[in-house]
């Protein structure tokens, strides 16, 4: 399939190839190839009938569900794109990504359609409202008054139809623009290493709005394996399904990995299908990593990559996690997978460093994205004229190859498999009339890996009172960018030109910890 330039002939391959064999399995609902082409074209056909044209948005806010797939597919189809939005945040955070995508069409599920009402006046480009599921869904009636469309607009491999959001430096999401050239080649190139094709079943577990959820499922349409997909990373759900169908590969952050081995009966399960546990999107603490090793023996995979790559650009394979002669892989990314270079370099100068002398990672492949959605001046900040992304992530390559990620050269957290910038938290805390100064920081915590801290300076004649200040943020920020503490202090340390020194206000967190972001 890899000669195919856009999903819709990936999608007509495996309906012409395998039309009554199952495409995606759903709350005990399962539709065949044949049957989600239909749906799909439907799809498109509604979207035509909307007056959406190439190059427009349409946005999702719901939690999983096999719809949000649909409406991706159906986006390749017509030239639009779907701006997938994070469930989790803050309803300010919702409504900036949604009017920043200027989404024509909101496609919303259940939980999520009676804090929309209250949001629909601060949502101007919206034309409409879509529900899916639940005792008022609309979205079934709205694809089955078309007739499937059965002819796509002619794809252009760099166009846009899955639209991801990145936390900003700036405070603000960035919408990642991501092209059938780049999830082609990165189904692709994962593909290789997972040794994925038709005859696997791939669990989607994880949300969406996140490459571990839509370019994962991408990932194996396009090798025609059969999709189970959850509606949440339930781990007592994530086990049953592993067994009750199964599945030969999934993907889970290691905050859930933590949750899955306290499941009552977890060793009791079957679980001998399964080929390949991919793991990443945030730091695994030891103990969680020697739990789930004894629980999935000889399948376990990390993985590391991002958003701007549409995924993976490396991973550490089952026989460094099994091999105890180099025990000390584990906390090494592993290596580039196939199509993907990697190379060390120091951000200052962009020149590459030697094996061991730490930098910041930059890789090159097809897989990157398009850019940023209205961002020219990020998008050309993150790229070199060569096509290098500049990660923001530090790190270090070993002499074999390994890939260490150390810390964050723009300092992000990422707590629980959630990208969290400092910036973005400090933005809301400085606006607090208590807080004259505040930095925010990643400390280490044994669930999430690393949970927001923040340090504040008190305004003058002002006290910070915690709890209240916290109660605040819990008000305009999603709860997991939300500070779990906070340190008040006489002053932050800055370097002569005044920039905060962060690395100094995290060492006593740090300290005796080898850091270690994967």
């Amino acid at each position: 399939m890899s000669t195919q330039t856009d999903f819709t002939a990936v999608l007509a391959g495996w309906e012409a190839r395998r039309p009554d064999e199952v495409a995606i399995s759903f709350g005990g609902s399962k539709w065949t190839w044949a049957e989600l082409a239909g749906r799909v074209r439907r799809n498109a056909a509604a979207q035509r009938a909307a007056g959406l044209r190439p190059g427009d948005r349409i946005a999702v806010l719901d939690f999983n569900h096999p719809s949000c797939l649909e409406l991706t597919l159906a986006c390749a189809q017509v030239g639009t794109a779907n701006a997938i939005v994070n469930f989790r945040l803050a309803p300010p955070e919702m409504v900036y990504v949604i009017n920043d995508a200027q989404a024509r069409l909101l496609f919303v599920g259940p939980e999520f359609a009676g804090a929309i009402a209250q949001l629909r006046d601060q949502l101007p480009t919206v034309e409409r409202v879509i529900r899916i599921g639940g005792p008022d869904d609309e979205y079934e009636a709205w694809i089955a008054g078309q007739a499937p469309e059965a002819k796509a607009r002619p794809a252009h491999p760099d166009d846009c139809f899955v639209q991801l959001y990145t936390s900003g430096t700036t405070g603000f999401p960035k919408g990642a623009m991501l092209t059938h050239r780049g999830m082609l080649a990165h189904a692709h190139n994962v593909a290789v290493d997972q040794d994925m094709g038709p005859h696997a079943r791939v669990q989607v577990a994880m949300p969406l709005y996140h490459v571990g959820g839509t370019s994962y499922s991408l990932v194996a349409i396009c090798q025609g394996a059969r999709i189970a997909m959850l509606r949440l990373p339930d781990p007592a759900a994530v086990l049953e399904m592993l067994e009750a169908e199964k599945i030969t590969h999934t993907f889970l952050v290691p905050a859930l990995m933590a949750m899955v081995n306290k499941v009552p009966g977890a060793a009791d399960r079957d679980y001998s299908a399964l080929k390949a546990l991919s793991y990443g999107a945030s730091p695994m603490p030891l103990p969680v990593m020697r739990a789930s090793l004894a629980l999935f023996p000889g399948v376990m995979q990390q993985v590391y990559g991002m958003t701007e790559e549409c995924g993976v650009v490396s991973v550490l394979g089952v026989e460094d996690h099994t091999d105890p002669t180099v025990a000390h892989r584990l906390v090494s990314a592993g290596k580039p997978i196939h199509g993907v270079e990697i190379k060390i370099c120091d951000p200052g100068t962009g020149e590459s460093v030697a094996p061991g002398e730490p930098g910041e990672i930059w890789v090159r492949s097809e897989q990157r994205m398009g850019g940023y959605w209205g961002k020219p001046d990020a998008t050309a900040a993150a790229f070199t004229a060569d096509g290098w992304l500049r990660s923001g992530d530090g790190g270090h390559m070993d002499a074999d190859g390994y890939i260490y990620v150390t810390d964050r050269i723009k300092d992000m957290i990422i707590s629980g498999g959630e990208n969290i910038y400092p910036a973005e938290i400090e933005r809301v805390l400085a606006e607090h009339p208590s807080i004259d100064d505040v930095a925010v920081i990643g400390v280490p915590d044994e669930k999430w890996g690393e949970v927001p801290k923040a340090v504040a300076v008190a305004a003058p004649g002002s006290a910070i009172d915690v709890e209240q200040v916290l109660a605040y943020c819990r008000e305009r920020l999603a709860p997991f960018k939300c500070p779990k503490s906070i340190d008040v202090v006489a002053a932050l340390p800055r370097n002569p030109t005044g920039k905060v020194l962060k690395k100094d206000l995290r060492k006593p967190y740090w300290a005796g910890r080898e850091r270690q972001i994967v």
